[in-house]
């Protein structure tokens, strides 16, 4: 298993705090950035294979991997175009080095442990979803019909829960999902996201829900996003 992180966004939501560096480069605790967190929780899981996309900052964000010295080996591919498009063409650059079961995360996406156990612990591919948050007026949300997941986005509310980007693909549904990424790209669909094209083979990749319920599995868009995870992984330490 590979895990894929996509850290090519702008950030630009989040104002000076990524003026120097990648968003996943930011502060959220004394000891821990975004992406510190991730890739201590990845090597800790027994994952050791990181493909990690690029942008703005590229080689601050190379340096700064390589100088956590974590038993992990990188893979650092960047999306040439990252102004112009969305990840899914990120995925697509990247698209030569994913033939593997994924795990599949966004770079601002902060969650606990156990979220991550329970996503690795699914023997079918499966994206986490909490039953008991509201569903977000702007952020994903996963359609399920009959035990599956059959639409990720931020414009479904019927049927829906509440999604965060945290992926576990096996290859036979990676394969299918990537295949319809590559069609998108060469299509000239790049600023849209990658479940827009998931969402047109979703009856061949089968995703099913992983509820994490009121674990913490949240990404940080903007500074007020930063405080509240910020104070919740402190309260985890506490």
């Amino acid at each position: 298993m590979k895990a894929l992180i996509l850290n090519s966004g702008m950030g630009s939501r989040m104002g000076v705090l990524t003026s120097e560096h990648p968003k996943c480069m930011t502060d959220i605790t004394s000891s821990d950035t975004i992406l510190s967190r991730q890739l201590k929780q990845i090597a800790k899981s027994g994952i050791k294979e990181v493909v990690m996309t690029t942008g703005l900052f590229d080689q601050v964000l190379v340096d700064y991997c390589n100088s956590l010295q974590l038993p992990l080996h990188y893979t650092f591919v960047k999306n040439p175009i990252y102004r112009e498009t969305n990840y899914i063409y990120s995925i697509y650059c990247a698209k030569d080095v994913l033939d593997d079961d994924i795990l599949l995360m966004h770079g601002d996406l902060v969650f606990e442990d156990s979220a991550l156990d329970m996503a690795l612990a699914s023997k079918e591919s499966c994206m986490t979803v909490s039953s008991t948050l509201p569903l977000p007026e702007k952020d994903f949300k996963a359609v399920i019909e009959d035990g599956h997941i059959t639409k990720v986005g931020i414009e479904f509310f019927d049927s829906a829960m509440a999604a965060q980007p945290l992926y576990k693909l096996n290859r036979e549904d990676w394969r299918v999902w990537l295949s319809e990424i590559i069609a998108f790209c060469e299509s000239d669909q790049r600023k849209c996201y990658a479940e827009n094209a998931f969402n047109r083979v979703s009856d061949k990749c089968r995703i099913y829900p992983v509820d994490v319920r009121d674990i913490l599995c949240s990404e940080i868009d903007n500074p007020d996003d930063l405080a509240v995870v910020s104070a919740r992984v402190q309260a985890l330490k506490d």
